[in-house]
């Protein structure tokens, strides 16, 4: 490995992570971004997930269905709608990748009542590892009798709604770093008992884009693998599947990786498995791979929000609330799709059977 450049505080005791990883790179040499990553965010032990309720003020994030009510009930509404206009299929699996506390498919549902034949037609379907996050999704929705997986490829055959909230943005990635003989993967190696970043000295076997030395390369295999899974899903068995996450449309180099915790940035090597990490969502390699699906977008978060009715939803609840929550309800309403927050970041893509009818709010600004 080549320079390797220390990040971590090192080692703060053996039964961690942290010591975990060292031994097993002093072991078997440096491991991969995306390697690092998967056992940071997802370790049985150890990981961020495993055991955590990492949402809301007291955790270290707050995604959009915290932010308001009405985020979860436009999307359900969006998907009662495509089922009619589907033909109603009975049953339909509605399923949700990381489905957090269960926030945005309670809201989803709740909202989605009043499409005719819809509750009763669908069957609830989540993909989550996280014990805890499990605990607080049965709590949410005992009422709907969901059923858990580890992963997209247990879900039942047969025509699916699927929803993804930030999900793709925390799959693991990888990075290239160019030097003046190509692409060298960066991977995260050991030195005296801390964790820090190497370059493989071998040219790696992957084709990238040309850019001049230094740059910083990112792609994200998983996430292309649940694209193909996805399309060739819906090319048989119908449906759709909305992804609304933050990153950028047209491919381009740059560093995008992040760790979080407790709401603030924090070293990517710190202590693994204690911080949030996630980079940014490449749509078009996403796209590209989804093979057998027609996609939609990407469109902006805002957009998408306003053309299902985000404004008319948020007034009407705001006629019957209290000035307090009123306030709350607008406030969240403008986080959601004021371009300065989160409107323009976040970007809405969905994929559907090549024959399906158009989503809603799809016909509104493309995104940049």
């Amino acid at each position: 490995m080549v320079g390797i450049e220390p990040e971590s505080g090192g080692v703060s005791g053996a039964d961690t992570l942290e010591a975990d990883l060292v031994r097993r790179i002093e072991a078997e040499g440096a491991l991969s971004l995306e390697s690092y990553m998967a056992e940071a965010l997802l370790h049985p032990r150890w990981g961020y997930y495993a055991n955590r309720d990492p949402l809301g003020a007291g955790g270290d994030f707050i995604t959009a269905p915290e932010v308001s009510q009405v985020f979860g009930e436009l999307i359900g509404l969006w998907c009662a709608d495509l089922w009619s206009r589907m033909g109603a299929p009975d049953p339909v699996i509605l399923a949700e990748l990381g489905p957090g506390r269960g926030t945005l498919m309670a809201d989803a549902l709740r909202a989605a009542r009043v499409v005719p034949g819809f509750a009763a037609a669908l069957r609830l379907h989540l993909v989550e590892r996280g014990a805890a996050l499990r605990a607080a999704q049965a709590r949410t929705l005992a009422a709907f009798d969901p059923h858990w997986h580890d992963d997209l490829a247990t879900l039942p055959p047969g025509p699916v709604l699927l929803i993804a909230n930030e999900f793709l943005d925390a799959l693991p990635i990888r990075q290239f770093v160019r030097g003046d003989d190509g692409w060298h993967e960066r991977r995260v190696a050991a030195a005296d008992g801390r964790l820090g970043f190497a370059l493989d000295p071998a040219p790696a076997d992957v084709a990238l884009p040309d850019a001049a030395p230094g740059s910083i390369a990112e792609t994200r295999p998983a996430a292309e693998a649940l694209a193909r899974h996805l399309g060739a899903r819906l090319a048989v068995g119908g449906g759709a599947a909305l992804f609304i996450d933050y990153g950028h449309v047209a491919r381009s180099c740059g560093d995008t990786l992040q760790a979080v915790r407790r709401h603030r940035p924090a070293a990517v090597l710190d202590a693994p498995g204690t911080a949030d990490l996630t980079a940014h969502v490449d749509f078009a390699a996403f796209a590209d791979a989804s093979a057998g699906a027609r996609v939609w977008g990407p469109v902006t978060q805002g957009a998408f929000l306003l053309a299902l009715g985000l404004e008319a939803r948020t007034e009407a609840l705001v006629a019957n609330a209290t000035p307090a929550k009123a306030s709350a309800l607008r406030s969240g309403s403008r986080r959601l799709a004021d371009p300065a927050a989160m409107g323009r970041l976040f970007k809405v893509l969905a994929l559907t059977h090549p024959d399906a009818p158009p989503p809603a709010g799809f016909d509104g600004e493309r995104a940049p």
